[in-house]
């Protein structure tokens, strides 16, 4: 009974001191919940983590990746910044289960898309800052889904030249969006968008001032200020690639229905000949 007791003791005792007291090698710990290895030329995430942390703060490293059940580890954790590292993409579910998250740093990394359902159902989420990733050139229509609790999102510097406004549409407590330093073009599919920052501009810090797109023709920049909804008036009438399969898809649906009709009413006429024709010999025979 003994010998069977002391391996489970062991676990235990370790367990308990992991979750509640164990700080990683190298990293701070200046308080119970707080765990700082900001700068330390990390490569990895540092092991072992207190499963109780709160605040994670591992910016200014070299960590390519964050393990897809990670949050699910530490499911109390509130404050999260990875600025400054080599992460280049998100596995997917990796902060679906974030449901205590407040605040999540991924600036200044290596991001090429954020895609849709990233974020899962992060409701408790406040601030999300995902500026100055200069390869992040696609943002998925619901990548921010969810996220109904989000006051600021910060997207400037990275390598955007379009945004479906149905991603904005989808943060009903935003207040403050940063957008700026991206490489804007200001085309037709700009043109949803243009309207959405003209009305919301009180949430942008810097004001279309601060914004600027490239002219499609000409390639001219020029400050989001100096446009106005007539600028993108050839664009009221001009059909997005949506609206042309929904077109096409409408055509074939008629034709279909068309040929159908045709044929179902070319059956009744022959049927109704037939019928016709049957009765006719019928009353000669009966003439007869």
């Amino acid at each position: 009974m003994l010998r069977w007791f002391q391996p489970l003791f062991a676990l235990l005792s370790s367990a308990l001191v992991t979750r509640g007291h164990g700080c990683p090698s190298s990293c701070l710990c200046p308080d119970q919940h707080t765990v700082d290895c900001t700068g330390k030329g990390l490569i990895r995430l540092p092991d072992p983590i207190p499963l109780d942390v709160r605040r994670l703060l591992l910016s200014n490293n070299w960590i390519p990746w964050i393990p897809s059940d990670f949050l699910v580890l530490y499911s109390d954790l509130v404050y999260l910044d990875l600025r400054n590292n080599s992460l280049s993409r998100l596995e997917p579910g990796t902060l679906s289960t974030s449901s205590r998250l407040v605040y999540l740093d991924l600036g200044s990394n290596n991001l090429t898309e954020i895609a849709s359902g990233t974020f899962g159902e992060s409701r408790s989420l406040i601030k999300l800052r995902l500026g100055n990733n200069p390869h992040l050139s696609t943002v998925g229509r619901d990548a921010f889904l969810g996220l109904t609790s989000l006051r600021e999102l910060e997207l400037e510097r990275n390598a955007l030249s379009g945004l479906d406004v149905g991603v904005l549409s989808q943060l009903p407590s935003l207040r403050t969006l940063r957008l700026e330093g991206n490489p804007w073009v200001c085309n037709c599919h700009f043109a949803k968008l243009f309207s959405w920052l003209t009305e919301n501009q009180h949430k942008l810090p810097t004001g279309l001032e601060g914004m600027e797109c490239s002219l499609p023709v000409v390639g001219r920049q020029v400050t989001l200020s100096v446009l106005s909804e007539d600028s993108f008036r050839e664009c009221r009438g001009a059909l997005s690639l949506t609206d042309y399969l929904i077109v096409i898809f409408s055509g074939i649906s008629v034709s279909v229905v068309a040929i159908m009709a045709s044929f179902f009413l070319a059956s009744t006429v022959h049927c109704f000949q037939r019928w016709s024709k049957a009765n006719k010999t019928d009353e000669e025979e009966a003439d007869d």
